[in-house]
């Protein structure tokens, strides 16, 4: 069977494609740090060069570059600092409230199941006692637990560690010379299709900006929203955790989850009541549907056009291949995977193989 040069060449790109993943899959865990640092130098470098423009080459880029990653990490570290007076306020809380919520629990739900037939009693003694062995422990203790965790776990911990110290130099690196890397790629694309691999780029760019600018919009509403919500049910720690839910929605879904969590666990040790479950049903239902039905539509949806089913398996795809970090990073791979196979389609229909 004889192929001719454009099956060939297909054929050729194909095996590359396929190589170039098997060599992603298997090199996953060192690529991580490397991929994280280049999606954070593509949305910082403009930041940068702004700067620079600005300083009209009295200003040193490194200057520069040192200013904007700094202002991000401070800005970075800033958002888990929110967990700080979250904890430092439901730790006491909790020691108050759980021996007295595992009272009501067994007095109510025994009771209630009793009815059905199910006979249920709940051991509030040891309950009560497991809860505060740990609450109570003082900081050597939780200390010591830490450190024989961190040994049990010692790979996931050197990782951890050393992605956080090689993400930042990694970004600081790209910064500075992202022109002259994508000048170098620039180089490998032969001069007939420059023309192609600009229109890529630019359009690339072009969905990438709108869903950064769309996405950030999308947060700081969302910040306003749960932190006007829940001061408005007169939440003591509305603020913080306002503010996390929404600024942590740039992981989707999880950033979700875990300010759900956080502002049921503080509604249930400040008021002990069913007010709880009424103020997480009515700030974060309302506010799902705000941002599901108006905002992200509006400001992000149509800007990449990814289905939710899409975004979900891109989510669960990308933290597969690259652990937690993939996360942060699918949405934003998706668009531009998203560009590309709509420029595959359109050449495919072109063809003569979609003709025939």
């Amino acid at each position: 069977m004889q192929f001719t040069p454009t099956q060939k060449r297909a054929a050729t790109w194909c095996a590359i494609a396929a190589l170039a993943l098997l060599l992603l899959w298997l090199l996953a865990p060192v690529l991580t740090p490397f991929v994280v640092a280049a999606v954070l130098a593509y949305a910082l470098t403009p930041v940068v060069n702004r700067l620079d423009a600005l300083g009209q080459g009295r200003l040193p880029r490194v200057i520069a570059v040192l200013l904007v990653e700094t202002l991000f990490l401070v800005l970075l570290l800033s958002l888990l600092l929110l967990i700080v007076p979250i904890l430092a306020k439901e730790i006491p809380l909790m020691r108050e409230q759980v021996p007295v919520l595992a009272d009501r629990l067994n007095a109510g739900l025994t009771p209630w199941l009793a009815q059905f037939g199910i006979h249920v009693s709940l051991d509030v003694a040891s309950i009560k006692a497991f809860v505060l062995k740990y609450l109570n422990a003082n900081f050597e203790d939780a200390f010591g637990s830490l450190l024989s965790s961190l040994k049990l776990g010692g790979s996931v911990a050197l990782a951890i560690v050393g992605n956080a110290v090689l993400i930042p130099v990694a970004l600081f690196y790209l910064l500075m010379d992202w022109e002259l890397f994508v000048a170098r790629i620039l180089e490998l694309v032969p001069p007939h299709l420059r023309t192609a691999y600009d229109s890529f780029t630019d359009e690339a760019d072009s969905v990438l900006g709108q869903y950064l600018h769309g996405q950030l919009l999308v947060m700081l509403a969302m910040a306003a929203f749960y932190a006007i919500g829940l001061a408005l049910f007169r939440l003591d720690l509305a603020l913080p955790i306002g503010i996390f839910t929404g600024l942590a929605m740039f992981i989707p879904y999880v950033g979700f989850g875990l300010g759900l969590l956080l502002a049921l666990l503080a509604g249930l040790l400040q008021f002990a009541s069913v007010k709880a479950l009424v103020m997480v049903a009515v700030v974060y239902g309302l506010g799902q549907l705000l941002e599901s039905l108006v905002l992200t539509p509006r400001l992000v949806g149509e800007r990449i056009g990814l289905h939710p089913l899409a975004v979900i398996f891109a989510l669960l795809a990308f933290g597969q291949m690259f652990g937690f970090v993939g996360v942060l990073v699918a949405l934003p791979a998706s668009a531009v995977l998203l560009v590309a196979i709509r420029r595959l389609k359109v050449s495919y229909m072109a063809s003569r193989l979609y003709t025939v």
